[in-house]
């Protein structure tokens, strides 16, 4: 009878539900490989890379991935990713209103978020590209708004240049542009 009451409690404590992504041990590794050639990757905690949906949803459809490769991200634009997701693993970023109320990115965020898109213009734009194909919604939304204060209150000649875009408008069809589209001079 012994035996049978030390049997149930087994039963009892075997019995388990499944564990859950959030649920599983927090230092639970996965390696994140760029594109680069010959990168070995880098170890990232489970619950920092989920932060990416696209990671989140490798790893849910296969649960031995340990190695999740990005052919789209560059090694230098990864790390940064990653710094991205381990500050914001447990400090959760903070929404950025629309429309921008300033182009000084330190009015807008935080000031590490701030100091972390005061980059070049290649990076910020790689970023960018990450951002999107990891699906890291709250890093493609930082890095674009970024862009946004970058042409807050310029005009299109300034934008051109500030982003080396070739004016291929005549001058009569640049005129018929801004006619119709008068309204969005307006505010």
């Amino acid at each position: 009878m012994e035996d049978s009451k030390h049997l149930k409690k087994e039963d009892k404590d075997t019995k388990q539900e499944p564990l859950g992504l959030d649920d599983e041990i927090e230092d639970d590794k996965l390696i994140l490989k760029s594109q680069d050639k010959g990168c070995k990757g880098y170890p990232v905690q489970k619950k920092t890379a989920i932060m990416s949906t696209l990671v989140k949803t490798v790893v849910e459809g296969d649960k031995e991935s340990t190695e999740i490769p990005l052919p789209n991200v560059k090694g230098s634009i990864l790390r940064k990713v990653i710094a991205y997701m381990q500050y914001h693993t447990d400090t959760p970023p903070k929404e950025i209103e629309k429309p921008l109320k300033s182009p000084n990115m330190s009015d807008v965020t935080t000031d590490w978020d701030a100091h972390f898109v005061d980059v070049p213009q290649d990076v910020l734009f790689e970023l960018i590209l990450a951002a999107n194909y990891m699906d890291i919604k709250p890093l493609l939304e930082l890095t674009c708004a970024k862009v946004a204060s970058m042409i807050k209150g310029k005009t299109p000649e300034q934008i051109r240049k500030l982003f080396h875009i070739q004016n291929d408008f005549t001058p009569e069809e640049e005129e018929a542009v801004r006619a119709e589209n008068k309204w969005a001079e307006e505010s």
